[in-house]
């Protein structure tokens, strides 16, 4: 890697970085790949680093609508966690958590991965049994995670109402010490520049017009830059999954809602965890900058807009003042939202399709950036061997057909 002396920072910020490389290339599309990636963000770009990494398949196109990370990977609360109740989905979201562990370090890439802690607050007798089976779930799948009391919860969060007389009073709490945050776009640039210096072609505002097929194979993409040649081609486009699968013929179990987050103005910190409340419907935590990050459940209705909707806000807002009274006075600084991919099961859908070289990774619906790692290194496994990697094996699109739903709806928690 190359080194620089902090007079040659300073010489190239006074030249306003001229002379800098780009951080990945921005090439021409070749006329035909092994791969073609529909998606540039982390799940994308994830699935195309390791499939140069670990199986030195480098032939390989990332086709991207917008800018890379410009959807879902750039409009979401960077929560990470593993503490699901399913061992399917424990073992996907724990591959992915301890990958973050190392991700900086694999990438050569800062990713700001902080492994402060993970509240899931309980405020209901129906709750408190709830997470205590989690805690045993988690424990025979491995995973570090467990209940705590409410003292113990106040002791660690001082600004927590934990008044008796309270709407919901806290009963306790369910504690995974090593789940944390990440910066989103870190984690998206990391592996956009891991998988150009592999040899990956990543093609912004490449938007997709058509899959194309002979017979029961896929044969190719048609974009706004032409038509593009594909042995394989695999969709990873979260909120739009249906529209990608309506062009290659497919019929999907999915269901596309917004989901909205905002962001306090800075204030010095009061909030080392992460914080989650189902009952009321909410979670937080606090940025490096000081910025209390707060969101809530999914909207009502399905819907292909970023904007939201107000009494979404208003309702996690109000619930989370209650929980935390000196936020009330607090301003919003900016606000924004995302388009996730429900399943019925909410859990996401994972390896081939019908149509012979065509895979898809979605459905992940508010749990997409925590398992970004874990899905990549599991969905290149798959499109190379061209069978299901074990740990993504019972999220094959047939189990809807077959009854063998993994059902997480509830595990999920203040639907994140």
């Amino acid at each position: 890697m190359q080194k620089y002396s902090i007079f040659t920072l300073a010489r190239n910020a006074a030249n306003y970085h001229k002379g800098w490389g780009l951080a990945w290339r921005s090439p021409e599309p070749k006329s035909e790949y092994d791969i073609v990636i529909i998606g540039a963000g982390g799940h994308g770009l994830a699935t195309a680093y390791y499939l140069a990494k670990r199986h030195n398949l480098t032939n390989v196109a990332v086709v991207e609508k917008g800018w890379l990370g410009g959807g879902n990977t750039g409009r979401n609360t960077t929560i990470i966690r593993s503490n699901y109740l399913q061992d399917e989905s424990a073992a996907i979201y724990e591959l992915s958590r301890s990958l973050y562990e190392g991700l900086a370090q694999e990438l050569n890439y800062n990713v700001m991965f902080s492994p402060r802690g993970l509240f899931m607050l309980c405020m209901t007798e129906h709750e408190l049994r709830g997470f205590k089976r989690h805690a045993h779930a988690n424990r025979l799948s491995g995973i570090e995670s467990r209940m705590v009391s409410a003292e113990e919860v106040k002791r660690k969060i001082p600004i927590l109402n934990v008044s008796p007389t309270a709407r919901y009073p806290l009963l306790g709490a369910l504690y995974q010490p090593r789940g944390g945050t990440a910066r989103h776009d870190a984690v998206a640039w990391g592996y956009a520049r891991g998988a150009d210096n592999l040899g990956v072609d990543i093609l912004q505002n490449c938007a997709v017009t058509g899959i194309t097929r002979r017979g029961g194979k896929v044969t190719g993409i048609d974009t706004v830059k032409g038509h593009i040649k594909a042995k394989k081609v695999a969709i990873v486009t979260a909120g739009s999954t249906t529209l990608l699968g309506d062009m290659a013929g497919l019929k999907l179990p999915i269901e596309s809602v917004t989901l909205q987050a905002c962001v306090s103005e800075p204030i010095k910190p009061v909030l080392d965890v992460v914080i989650m409340a189902g009952t009321v419907h909410g979670y937080m935590s606090q940025s490096d900058k000081g910025e209390l990050v707060i969101g809530g459940g999914a909207d009502e209705y399905n819907n292909y807009s970023q904007r939201g909707s107000f009494p979404a806000i208003e309702h996690t807002i109000t619930s989370l003042a209650e929980l935390f009274p000196i936020i009330r006075r607090l301003k919003m600084l900016r606000q924004w939202a995302g388009i996730v991919d429900m399943t019925g099961d909410r859990s996401p859908i994972i390896g081939k399709t019908d149509v012979d070289g065509l895979y898809l990774n979605c459905g992940w619906g508010t749990g997409g950036f925590k398992s970004i790692p874990g899905s990549g290194l599991v969905f290149a496994d798959t499109i190379a061997n061209d069978r299901p990697h074990p740990i993504a094996e019972p999220f094959g699109l047939n189990r809807f057909a077959e009854g063998r739903l993994i059902d997480e709806s509830i595990a999920a928690g203040v639907a994140h």
